[in-house]
């Protein structure tokens, strides 16, 4: 469903991404880590057309981003971090918007923004703005309107930051239900949510990669450690 070629990104003379390559098939749920700075979130963007690359591409269900911009964008529900949204609407108002420039109208547009407001727990504030929301809303939010479409491929930059544990596991088991029909790449520097849904883990450190290997094999390379112990020692770098 996703398969990343050499991606290089430069910032003046950062390489902020540098060669990245790597695939995720339907079922996969990628976990994505890394250090601040390492390259994590311009990563995301390059896949979903939101920069565009200096090298490399990414082919998302078929589609080139580097030349098919658009159709990738069909494809994909991205929530970035600090996902933007027009703090004066309400969120029924913003979900409506996010549904309309899918293309939904009608009876059709009323059934996604109803779809993706229930599974994210949010009917209780629908008529609410969304400057008056909690962070934790408000990150509900940004994954109602990544989810909206019911899109083959889930890119999302720490889906649970700002949740409380409740919140927290809930979003986890709806990703993890959702996984089984698409393909979801998950950054997180919550160290349980990999062991918890990820089957596979992704470590970037100076915007290249460092380990592609599963959970299992990962804790296996230091026996006994925590997970957060060998991320520490794989990246010389703090989570």
């Amino acid at each position: 469903m996703i398969e990343v070629k050499g991606l290089v990104k430069v910032y003046g003379t950062k390489r902020a991404v540098d060669g990245v390559s790597f695939t995720v098939k339907r079922g996969e749920i990628l976990g994505f880590l890394g250090p601040n700075g390492a390259g994590k979130s311009t990563t995301m963007k390059l896949i979903t057309g939101f920069v565009s690359p200096n090298a490399g591409t990414a082919i998302v269900d078929g589609h080139d981003v580097t030349r098919e911009p658009v159709a990738v964008k069909r494809k994909v529900g991205y929530l970035p971090e600090n996902a933007p949204a027009y703090p004066e609407m309400t969120v029924e108002e913003f979900l409506t918007f996010i549904a309309e420039t899918r293309g939904f109208r009608g009876d059709a547009r009323a059934a996604v923004v109803n779809r993706a407001a229930e599974l994210t727990h949010l009917t209780p504030v629908r008529r609410q703005t969304f400057e008056t929301l909690s962070k934790g809303y408000k990150q509900r939010v940004g994954l109602a309107q990544a989810l909206l479409h019911d899109p083959p491929v889930l890119i999302l930059d720490e889906p649970t930051d700002g949740l409380d544990p409740n919140q927290k596991n809930e979003v986890r088991a709806l990703i993890k239900n959702m996984a089984t029909e698409k393909a979801v790449v998950l950054s997180t520097h919550i160290l349980e949510e990999v062991e918890a849904i990820c089957t596979r883990v992704i470590i970037i450190s100076a915007g290249k990669i460092v380990v592609d290997e599963t959970p299992a094999q990962l804790q296996a390379r230091m026996p006994g450690a925590r997970l957060d112990e060998i991320f520490r020692t794989l990246t010389q770098s703090d989570v």
